[in-house]
């Protein structure tokens, strides 16, 4: 049986289409990373075609302005949960490479910084408690 982990990505849908869809998907990408056990798996079809899968649970996709989602990262990052928060700051666009964005954080002060989108993984009465009131993107 699966734990009961609810997952939520935030996004500022004044973003352009193109940058929603990035910052949706590199916030994935990392929340999958930091926890294998929301997708890690494989499975076959009747053909024997083996594909790697996609989330095993649901991907609420939410919509708060830069500021929301600022307030909402910085108040489950003082919670002391077994959970996945990956942002995504805006400053991140600028850079194209990792080894710049490895550089430049730990200059920034994420207090300071816009950020276009977050992604939390937790146990689902923490998610609730930090998104319950946001729409989806529509």
């Amino acid at each position: 049986m699966l734990p009961d982990i609810r997952i939520a990505i935030v996004v500022d849908p004044k973003l352009p289409p193109a940058f929603v869809a990035n910052t949706v998907s590199a916030i994935g990408i990392g929340m999958g990373a930091k926890m294998p056990l929301l997708g890690a798996e494989r499975l076959s079809d009747r053909a024997g075609r083996t594909t790697d899968i996609v989330s095993n649970r649901p991907v609420l996709i939410l919509q708060a302005d830069g500021q929301t989602i600022r307030q909402i990262m910085l108040k489950a990052l003082n919670q002391p949960e077994e959970r996945a928060i990956v942002p995504f700051p805006g400053f991140a666009r600028s850079l194209h490479d990792y080894a710049d964005y490895q550089r430049s954080f730990p200059q920034r002060d994420l207090n300071e910084e816009v950020i276009d989108g977050l992604g939390l993984a937790g146990p689902a009465k923490w998610v609730r408690s930090l998104t319950g009131s946001l729409k989806l993107l529509r």
